[in-house]
């Protein structure tokens, strides 16, 4: 059994196998974090950070619904001061 192979086949089989890697290895282009508003929720926390700005409101305890008490606040200010959000909030 003798297989031969000529230039030309081989080159549209590389060509082929090119088109392949590249259509399969594409991505998305909008990934995850391409919106204004980022939204994390953990252990019964809510956190809404608007990313243009810095401004977020936070849902400390979301155990009772009826008794949900968002806070506001402002990234970099918080941070630069290191105060606790409950303590600033009325």
């Amino acid at each position: 059994m003798k297989i031969t192979l000529d230039v030309k086949s081989l080159l549209l089989g590389v060509l082929a196998a090119g088109l392949m890697f590249t259509a399969f290895s594409f991505k998305s282009t909008q990934g995850q974090g391409s919106g204004r508003f980022s939204t994390e929720v953990h252990d019964h926390v809510v956190v809404i950070l608007d990313t243009e700005t810095g401004h977020y409101i936070i849902a400390p305890s979301m155990y009772d619904v009826s008794k949900i008490q968002w806070l506001k606040g402002e990234f970099y200010d918080t941070f630069k001061t290191g105060k606790d959000n409950k303590k600033m909030a009325n």
